[in-house]
Parts: C-alpha cells; sequence; structure tokens
C-alpha cells in the first residue's frame, strides 16, 4: 500500500495557516477600527501596555508582533514603550522574541504565496529596488539593511522570502542582525542611555559611512559572517 503522505506535516500546514489567517483578520480590524490612529506616541503605546495589567507582557508582543505584519507603528517606537511599562529586560526578550516570529511569519507567508500575490501588497518602487539586491548579495545586504535602522526591515522580510535563500539562514540572520537595533530602542526606553542631538547626528554619519564601506568589501565580510553563521548553526549552511 502507498504512503499517502505525512498526516503531521498536513496538521502543521493547517495549524501555520489558521494562525496567520487569524492574525491578519486581528490586524484587519484592528486597522479598520482605527486603533492604530489612537497609540501614535511612544507615551500612549504604554499607556495601552500598562492598562493590560497582569497582561501586560502578552498585549506587548502581540504589538511587537503585530507591528511586524502590518507595519502601522515602528517596531523601535513600541520597543521604547515596552521598556518605560515592562523595564528593560521583560521588553527586550519579548520584543525581540516577537519582532523575530513576525519576520518568520511573514517570510514564509510570502515564500507561499509567490511573487504575483505579493506584488498586490507591496509598493512596487520598493520590490524593484530591493528585490534583485536580495537575490544577487543575499546574506551580506540582508544582514547590513536588518541590522542599521534605515531600511524598511519588515518589507525586506517579505521580500527575502521571494528569493532562494534557505528558510534556515534567514532565520540565523533574524537572531544575529535584527535584535541590535531593539536593544538600543529598549536601552532609550527604559532611560539606561541618553543622547544629546549631536550624539544622534554623529552616529547616523557613522551608519551610513558603515554601511557605504561594508557594501564596498562585501564579499571578505559576507564570507566571515557565513563562518560565524555557521557555527551558531550548521543548518544555517546551503
Amino acid at each position: 500500500m502507498k504512503n499517502r503522505g505525512k498526516p503531521g506535516k498536513g496538521r502543521r500546514i493547517f495549524a501555520g495557516l489558521l494562525i496567520v489567517a487569524l492574525l491578519l483578520v486581528g490586524a484587519y480590524l484592528l486597522v479598520t477600527s482605527g486603533f492604530f490612529e489612537k497609540i501614535d506616541s511612544v507615551e500612549e503605546i504604554r499607556a495601552l501596555i500598562d492598562r493590560a495589567g497582569p497582561f501586560a507582557g502578552a498585549v506587548y508582543f502581540v504589538l511587537q508582533l503585530l507591528t511586524v505584519i502590518i507595519a502601522p507603528i515602528p517596531s523601535n517606537l513600541s520597543m521604547m514603550a515596552g521598556a518605560l511599562a515592562l523595564g528593560f529586560w521583560p521588553a527586550m526578550l519579548l520584543g525581540i522574541a516577537a519582532i523575530w516570529c513576525g519576520s518568520m511569519i511573514v517570510f514564509l507567508v510570502a515564500r507561499r504565496l509567490g511573487r504575483q500575490a505579493v506584488q498586490g501588497w507591496i509598493d512596487r518602487g520598493v520590490m524593484e529596488k530591493y528585490l534583485p539586491l536580495i537575490e544577487e548579495k543575499q546574506d551580506m545586504f540582508l544582514f547590513l539593511t536588518l541590522l542599521f535602522p534605515f531600511f524598511p526591515d519588515d518589507v525586506l522580510c517579505v521580500l527575502a522570502g521571494l528569493t532562494s535563500i534557505p528558510t534556515a539562514r534567514f532565520a540565523c540572520l533574524m537572531l544575529v542582525a535584527r535584535p541590535w537595533g531593539l536593544v538600543f530602542s529598549a536601552l532609550l526606553g527604559g532611560g539606561v542611555i541618553t543622547m544629546p542631538p549631536l550624539a544622534w547626528a554623529v552616529m547616523g554619519v557613522v551608519l551610513i559611512v558603515a554601511f557605504v564601506l561594508a557594501m564596498k568589501y562585501a564579499r571578505p565580510i559576507e564570507e566571515a559572517l557565513l563562518r560565524f553563521v555557521s557555527r551558531i548553526s550548521p543548518k544555517c549552511k546551503k
């Protein structure tokens, strides 16, 4: 008798699609109800988290997850609010976990739906600008754009799902590159560090120069990055 497939795999796919569908429906309801228009500042997001009482951590996690899936609020902004409401460590750990989960969700959904479907809900200009770069430079470009704060991280995660980059490697890149900006926001929100305007300007210039140099020497840096990621998880190799 022939094996007609693995029932466990079918159940996992169904469960994954159901979770994504529920998240999308919830996000749609929040957007159409004007929910995100009412919380467009750090203090308002903090107040929302505080009002949840014992469920504050869960509300913060879901809010961070939704910032990736529908992106109405910058995740760095909600991270700062979470640090004010929950403290540095809870906000950092929950925030990174939520952002990682959201990144993987949009990556896998894009991979499942394909380019034709994704074109309907991503700006064509952004797609034409970034997709060829991700396809050509994969690891190095994704690592840098996720590490630096002036790129559309969530959109890049969607576009990465349209490339040939292995899922395990993308997951590793998320863990290696994406948390740092969120950690910095949590430090600011928790009052651990403060920066005057001049320091922000200097840091911005340094980041731009670092990005340009990194892209110029992308090949050796990418090889070093791949060796580092491979040590973290053998599954990240091709």
